[in-house]
């Protein structure tokens, strides 16, 4: 990962990335919802080191556990302690890059890293940096939660696109739509993030953001995240967990 690709991806996408939902709020309501049994039983203290502008971290928040945010974007994370604020739970945000986490060890219950954004890491060190750090400020049996891309299909078929999403949103529709083109290697691939939005009458306001993602294999995933001292990993599909993405569950050994 180049540190300015990806957050300035982030950092252009923070002011519109809740109108990727037709209802961010239901989202993050339902997202919480169905992460917390793979928490189990608590309050958690919870490190979401990926928070963006907090579509999980809000959620997990109001539903009682003591959460810190985390992102490389900086007005990412400004906006989601903002968000928080709004609705009312307290969500500490610092700007941070997941291969140096700015924590003490072992403070956190659980640590979550969701919405691919371990795939925005392009070399194994990159990941191993990343991994290991989640690792330090997780208690002994603390659990990761990541969540990525369902990337053994996609290698496997290599498409352009993934479906468009369109949203109802109170300034009509948006649609949000993205172009890939994969690297030579056939794991990493380009893409190009399209927003459209009404722009008033016929027309329509379009922005564009660009980065490049790692299309991480769950087998990529479990080798790293068990080099860098985690056990019990597994996978949980979206027909069984109701996530949207595959979800991986570790414990720190």
């Amino acid at each position: 990962m180049t540190d300015s690709s990806a957050r300035d991806f982030y950092d252009s996408l923070a002011p519109d990335y809740h109108r990727m939902f037709a209802d961010w709020d239901a989202s993050m309501a339902y997202q919480a919802a169905v992460l917390g049994p793979l928490l189990g039983p608590g309050p958690h203290r919870v490190l979401d080191c990926s928070c963006g502008i907090g579509t999980q971290a809000i959620g997990l928040a109001l539903a009682g556990h003591r959460v810190v945010g985390s992102d490389l974007s900086p007005v990412a994370a400004a906006r989601a302690g903002a968000e928080a604020s709004a609705r009312g739970a307290r969500l500490p945000t610092a700007a941070a890059d997941m291969r140096r986490l700015p924590f003490a060890s072992s403070v956190f219950d659980v640590v979550v890293c969701a919405d691919n954004s371990l795939a925005h890491l392009l070399t194994a060190p990159d990941v191993q940096a990343a991994l290991a750090g989640m690792r330090r400020v997780l208690r002994g049996d603390g659990l990761l939660v990541l969540t990525l891309r369902d990337y053994d299909e996609l290698r496997r078929t290599r498409p352009g696109a993934p479906p468009p999403q369109v949203s109802g949103t109170s300034e009509g529709r948006v649609i949000t739509f993205q172009l890939w083109q994969w690297h030579e290697d056939g794991e990493r691939y380009d893409q190009e993030h399209f927003q459209l939005r009404p722009g008033g009458g016929d027309d329509w306001s379009v922005r564009v953001r660009r980065t490049t993602s790692w299309a991480l294999t769950r087998a990529q995933v479990t080798e790293f995240v068990t080099a860098a001292g985690f056990v019990d990993v597994r996978w949980h599909d979206p027909a069984s967990s109701g996530f949207y993405q595959p979800v991986l569950t570790a414990r720190a050994a």
